[in-house]
């Protein structure tokens, strides 16, 4: 089995896309835990803010079984795809920690995001804060202490929907 983390970020019905996700993901990986979810504005692009939290779970996939998994789930949420990096998304879910794997260059995993941004580190931290970056060989708590990432473009959505732990 394999420790893995997750970033979830949806900017298009966000509330539904996201919650259909989690439900989803409770339902396949059972024990996953789930970070608080926050609102950010869209980076790098206009568009409407997006809600972002992350995931913890336990698989014995292997990295392109769970990835081909993720693809089918946002292809599931009227994922489109596109050149652009930035775009708006109805459901963007993102391997940032594969155990203790380092799959780069050829796989961002670690996820370079992790480092960058707040919105990314932060969620992670809540539910990772003792797991170590398999790069830079602190815990994502000492990250997340250590960048000062911007944290007050967070805002925590309390009127989200709870996420179910157990199907």
């Amino acid at each position: 089995m394999t420790r893995v983390y997750l970033d979830i970020g949806s900017n298009i019905d966000r509330h539904k896309n996201i919650q259909s996700c989690v439900d989803q993901l409770v339902l396949d990986f059972p024990g996953i835990i789930f970070s608080k979810a926050y609102e950010s504005p869209a980076f790098g692009f206009d568009g409407d803010p997006f809600i972002n939290l992350s995931a913890g779970l336990d698989t014995d996939l292997d990295y392109k079984q769970l990835k081909a998994y993720l693809k089918k789930l946002e292809d599931r949420h009227a994922r489109k795809r596109d050149d652009k990096k930035f775009i708006s998304r109805t459901l963007d879910i993102d391997v940032l920690l594969f155990g203790d794997s380092v799959l780069q260059p050829e796989i961002d995993v670690p996820r370079a995001e992790i480092l960058k941004f707040p919105f990314v580190l932060y969620p992670l931290a809540e539910i990772a804060a003792d797991v170590l970056h398999p790069v830079e060989k602190k815990t994502i708590a000492q990250l997340a202490e250590q960048l000062k990432l911007d944290k007050s473009i967070l805002s925590e959505v309390k009127q989200f929907p709870k996420f179910k732990t157990k199907p």
